[in-house]
């Protein structure tokens, strides 16, 4: 007589606790999976939405056509374009205002960048940190679940004399599979964050080089109209 050894035996076979630790790891696997996914396309999104918004800044284009079509993308904007469309909007209202200084006027458009820019690092951020805690606890909730059956297999093998290894297997490899469902949690999940991490990190980069000449282009544009004015 053979003992079915298969996937899915080995899980209904398994204690209840271990089960709960499975179905927790499913869960979590499931969780990683989705968040990777729609990660996936929003920083796809917001990178090239970036660079046909680089290409078109840097054609030698008028600021206010710019603006125009930026407010007019459909869906809103996002990325570098959400960050220039800030600046321009408080350099718009605050340039009417004719008892602003230049310098000031240059500040308050780089603290709306910033808060811009804050809001779009934010959004691509928004669930990393789901994802490095599925990737850091996985491990530990299976292997919780592969000591608990471990336990429950040694203490079934003191109610007999004599312990045979078609006794052991079983309940080792019911066990075992609690440590193998972290590890499939946990992998796609560490490196999907590091991932992502790396590519929020160049996005931001390029967030903050753009705000720094935009900052000098409005300071430039601030000066000219107060010496014309």
């Amino acid at each position: 007589m053979t003992t079915d050894m298969s996937f899915m035996s080995l899980v209904t076979g398994a204690s209840f606790t271990v089960q709960i630790v499975l179905l927790l790891l499913l869960l979590a696997s499931f969780m990683s999976w989705t968040i990777i996914f729609n990660k996936r396309k929003l920083i796809r999104r917001s990178k090239e939405a970036s660079d046909d918004f680089e290409a078109s800044f840097w054609s030698g284009g008028d600021l206010t056509t710019i603006y125009r079509n930026a407010t007019r993308q459909k869906g809103g904007t996002i990325g570098m374009s959400s960050i220039f469309e800030a600046g321009f909007r408080e350099f718009s209202r605050l340039g009417e205002q004719d008892d602003i200084s230049p310098d000031k006027l240059v500040e308050e458009c780089r603290r709306a960048m910033h808060v811009a820019q804050m809001r779009e690092v934010d959004r691509l951020e928004l669930s990393l940190a789901t994802l490095a805690t599925v990737g850091s606890t996985s491990p530990y909730v299976g292997l919780f679940g592969t000591v608990w059956g471990i336990m429950n297999s040694f203490r079934a093998l003191g109610n007999v004399q004599s312990a045979t290894l078609a006794m052991v297997a079983p309940g080792i490899a019911e066990a075992l599979v609690a440590t193998a469902m972290g590890l499939f949690a946990a992998i796609p999940a560490v490196i999907a964050y590091n991932r992502y991490a790396d590519q929020v990190g160049r996005l931001e980069i390029r967030y903050d080089s753009f705000s720094e000449e935009f900052t000098s282009i409005l300071q430039r544009h601030a000066h000219r109209g107060r010496k014309e004015a």
